[in-house]
């Protein structure tokens, strides 16, 4: 957990704690039908409240008018670490249709991958094929055929002149078999295919290259207002501008051994043939 989402969620629960005022924990809980240990942990910060808690306490302490307030504390504490829990509450399309909206907001974006082929460069049977382990980790809904139809309706923006995309894998996203070993010979494919599009640029980092910082967690930049890195347990959505500084150096730093064009393709080329699917297209 990131130390400013805590320190967001200690704040909140400092405020929450005030409106409580002279009313007992005990009382609270038995007037919400909540255990104590709920209000125990909200007020200092060991548990996240819902939109739902915070209209609730608002209500139950006397301060409606303070729901409002707690609901934009609470979003404030979210916009930067949003976990997978409450994001795929409703499957993985509204995600998709989030990201969606931050693609069309930006001009240049960069990605960096060390352990899989970017969503943007996924075909559908290896977006179906990731959805799905993700489903199953996080135990969320399966909504795994809207999921693809979103991500494959938002590659359109790949054709969109006005955008430019730089994406770089490290070579093990091109080994990394999470789906039967044909589909994962349609998405090498379509990784050479990208190789001649105006609007991408996609660079493989080799295996042998000399790594100035570990390959780490993959993450995405949006023109120089925003991060998103993705973690096990929610994503970080980053936008002061010391951290946008970091990360672009980041960037800077584990792409610079980066192969592309020609150099790219027989690394694609190469993962391919290991796949041992001989004559097939």
């Amino acid at each position: 957990m990131s130390t400013d989402f805590q320190q967001g969620r200690v704040a909140l629960g400092a405020r929450l704690r005030e409106l409580r005022g002279d009313l007992t924990g005990r009382r609270l809980a038995d007037t919400l039908g909540w255990p104590q240990s709920k209000v125990s942990k909200l007020e200092t910060g060991r548990q996240t409240a819902t939109e739902t808690d915070l209209r609730a306490w608002a209500e139950a302490t006397g301060h409606p008018e303070t729901a409002d307030e707690l609901v934009a504390l609470l979003r404030g504490v979210e916009s930067r670490s949003r976990s997978w829990r409450r994001q795929l509450a409703a499957g993985h399309r509204p995600v998709q249709d989030t990201l969606a909206v931050e693609y069309q907001r930006s001009r240049r974006m960069r990605a960096w991958q060390p352990a899989m082929v970017v969503g943007m460069l996924q075909t559908a049977e290896y977006a179906r094929a990731v959805f799905s382990r993700y489903a199953d980790l996080h135990q969320s809904v399966r909504d795994i055929d809207d999921a693809v139809r979103a991500r494959v309706r938002r590659q359109e923006e790949l054709y969109n002149p006005a955008r430019h995309y730089e994406i770089v894998l490290w070579e093990a996203a091109l080994h990394a078999v999470l789906c039967p070993p044909s589909v994962m010979a349609g998405q090498l494919d379509r990784l050479s295919g990208v190789l001649g599009m105006d609007t991408v640029r996609l660079g493989i980092v080799p295996f042998g290259a000399q790594l100035d910082i570990p390959p780490a967690n993959g993450f995405w930049m949006y023109d120089d207002r925003l991060v998103i890195v993705e973690d096990w347990h929610a994503e970080l959505w980053l936008d002061d501008a010391d951290t946008v500084a970091l990360y672009s150096r980041v960037w800077e730093t584990v792409t610079g051994p980066a192969v592309y064009g020609a150099g790219a393709h027989r690394l694609i080329s190469r993962a391919r043939a290991q796949l041992g699917l001989h004559g097939q297209a």
